[in-house]
């Protein structure tokens, strides 16, 4: 996951975290991350790269493999 700088562009205040599959990057971005930020995140899986709008609809589909804010 990257997160843009506060100038809004990738790069030297980027901040980059590490997950252990797509699905945990998503449901942490839309549980944890405050919505006003998702804008300035992207999620990179191989050679794709997800926008927020790619990562919400994901998470909202009813194939998304993990609980949503705790239920099943």
């Amino acid at each position: 996951m990257f997160t843009r700088s506060a100038h809004g562009r990738r790069g030297g205040g980027a901040k980059y975290r590490r997950f252990d599959s797509a699905a945990e990057a998503i449901r942490y971005i839309i549980e944890e991350v405050p919505s006003p930020l998702w804008p300035g995140i992207t999620v990179e899986i191989d050679d794709e790269t997800l926008d927020h709008r790619r990562i919400l609809e994901l998470y909202s589909s009813g194939s998304y493999p993990l609980s949503r804010n705790g239920t099943q």
